[in-house]
């Protein structure tokens, strides 16, 4: 059995301890006690040295802890040196993850279902209906005057069909470890916590959005709540210079800026109508129309977009008694378009085709569009619609 230090004192860095069992080149290491914490409820293991040594992960494995090393370790008694600003990190998310837990129950009535703590910033589950804009910010503010107000944060131990008062009840038996912050919450925890909720520092909540027939809500605490608040603030200071204002102004500015594309890309599809309506106007005339009248035109062209045939393929089959057929070899495709005077069935002739060189494509019943795995299957459908229509 492994001595979990950290069960009673997360503060701890440094110990020394007794080599129990190893295996795997003598790079899985068993410690009759240990401070590093393994991966578990949702919050990764701690990093550091064992006799020098790089412990690359921690495992729990019920009675035991085995630590994973870069290289062998041959001593019997070990000194362990746990990397304090990852733990001291993870014990600031951690803790601060039971505030927002707790504040969320409070003020909005969410419970918590799920955490997960990532490298950048971690997530809660909810099981809650949406939140609104304002709910965010009443748990934020709260959360962070929790944190002012510094109140202790306590580790205790009490027997599971004792316990009473827990956020959210536990299903385990006999000994429960229970994280206690004042006047706030009581939760079965196994993980490491802050003493004091001062120590959390800035609680940052990022993102919410609907998972499921629940909400998550992304969240990041202490240092890396600042340093994300910082790139934030360089963010925005490098775009306000680009326009040339202050960062306040920078909403308003690009709502200008939307709406200007808006209308120009409205100018360009006008435009765009007006010259696939010229050229087709052009190619419709120069076409010799067969003993029924029909007008018919194939257009291969590599300069050509597949949206350049379709808006052309559109404008051909506006007048009377016109087929278009059109191809872009890259990647392989074909446009069938057809006036409604003509009696055919753009879509469901071309997915026949398609279909019969393993192609695939859609559209109605004027245009329609597919792709092909290659060049000879391009030419065969090419060649099979011009004899078809």
């Amino acid at each position: 059995m492994t001595h979990r230090l950290y069960y009673t004192d997360s503060y701890i860095r440094d110990f020394e301890a007794a080599v129990t069992d190893r295996a795997e080149d003598s790079r899985r290491i068993y410690l009759d006690r240990t401070a590093f914490y393994p991966t578990s409820g949702g919050q990764s293991f701690d990093t550091g040295r064992l006799d020098g040594i790089q412990v690359i992960d921690v495992i729990d494995e019920g009675e035991r802890v085995a630590h994973l090393l870069a290289g062998p370790l041959s001593k019997d008694q070990v000194a362990g040196r746990v990397d304090w600003g990852r733990r001291f990190d993870h014990m600031q998310q951690h803790t601060g993850q039971h505030v927002l837990s707790a504040v969320l129950s409070d003020l909005v009535g969410d419970q918590t279902i799920g955490v997960h703590f990532g490298q950048e910033s971690s997530t809660l589950d909810l099981n809650g209906a949406a939140l609104m804009t304002d709910q965010v910010a009443k748990v934020e503010e709260r959360a962070n005057e929790i944190v002012v107000e510094n109140r202790p944060v306590e580790i205790g131990f009490e027997d599971a069909e004792l316990a009473a008062g827990l956020r959210k009840p536990s299903d385990r038996s006999g000994t429960l470890r229970i994280i206690s912050i004042h006047d706030l919450d009581r939760s079965a925890c196994g993980g490491t916590h802050v003493r004091t909720t001062g120590e959390i520092g800035p609680i940052l909540i990022r993102k919410i959005e609907r998972v499921r027939k629940g909400m998550r809500l992304e969240f990041l605490c202490g240092g890396r709540a600042t340093r994300r608040a910082r790139a934030d603030y360089a963010l925005l200071s490098h775009l306000a210079a680009e326009f040339t204002a202050s960062a306040q102004e920078l909403p308003r500015l690009l709502a200008s800026q939307r709406e200007e594309i808006r209308q120009v890309n409205i100018i360009n599809r006008e435009l765009e109508e007006k010259l696939d309506l010229s050229r087709a106007r052009e190619l419709y005339t120069a076409a010799m129309p067969d003993t029924t009248g029909i007008r018919r035109v194939t257009l291969r062209d590599e300069g050509t977009s597949l949206e350049t045939l379709r808006g052309l393929g559109n404008a051909f089959t506006s007048m009377p008694r016109a087929i278009f057929i059109g191809a872009v070899p890259s990647p392989p495709a074909v446009v069938l378009a057809a006036s409604p005077d003509t009696g055919i069935d753009a879509a469901a002739l071309l997915r026949s085709l398609l279909t019969s060189v393993g192609g695939r494509g859609g559209g109605s019943a004027r245009l329609a569009q597919g792709i092909v795995p290659g060049q000879q299957q391009l030419e065969a459908v090419v060649k099979s619609l011009g004899s078809k229509v």
